[in-house]
């Protein structure tokens, strides 16, 4: 308890310190109001993502070496907070186990950046990954890292994810060793209607 109110003092002083010098540098009350919407507030990235709600079948191939394996899963996507977040929840089996996933995609208005958190019950940690749009492709591509279990080093993961239209959507999820995008997984979306 005493962590968690801690934390939120701290916060709570970051946003009280930030307002302060816009306060003081911008000139006044009423322009810390308008950054502070634009911060908050829902845009068309958040709306591209809402179109993304509801349920969809996962077809998943990964690819070890020249190997491939298939399976099935099942994914509900839903925005929460006020339209600010993607939540997909994801369940199937991996390797001959039960599998669950939880995602949190995001778009920040101040860095204007898509960011997501990945979690599963196949490991203890959070992979964190940020990326852009590419306006041509509408893909959106991002980067991130996370500890590789066998070496217990930090290892580059690369995912692009593409909508193809309102009932399907693609998911390519590379490692990036030596320079070089190595595709270790695949995952094709199928709306459930």
């Amino acid at each position: 308890m005493k962590v968690k109110t801690l934390f939120t003092a701290m916060m709570l002083t970051g946003l009280f310190l930030s307002a302060s010098q816009i306060l003081a540098q911008e000139g006044g009350q009423a322009e810390v109001m308008k950054k502070w919407q634009e911060a908050i507030t829902p845009g068309a990235a958040h709306q591209e993502f809402a179109k993304l709600a509801g349920n969809w079948k996962a077809a998943v191939t990964t690819y070890m070496g020249p190997q491939e394996a298939k399976a099935e899963a099942t994914a509900q996507l839903e925005m929460v907070l006020g339209g600010r977040y993607l939540k997909s929840s994801f369940k199937g089996n991996m390797m001959g186990m039960p599998f669950e996933g939880l995602q949190l995609d995001a778009f920040d208005n101040v860095t204007k950046e898509y960011v997501s958190a990945w979690i599963d019950n196949f490991g203890t940690g959070i992979m964190l990954l940020k990326g852009k749009k590419d306006e041509k492709t509408g893909e959106i591509v991002y980067l991130g890292t996370s500890a590789d279990p066998m070496t217990g080093k930090m290892v580059t993961t690369k995912i692009v994810n593409k909508v193809i239209d309102n009932d399907h959507t693609t998911s390519t999820m590379f490692m990036v060793e030596n320079g070089q995008d190595v595709k270790n997984m695949f995952i094709e979306y199928t709306r459930v209607k």
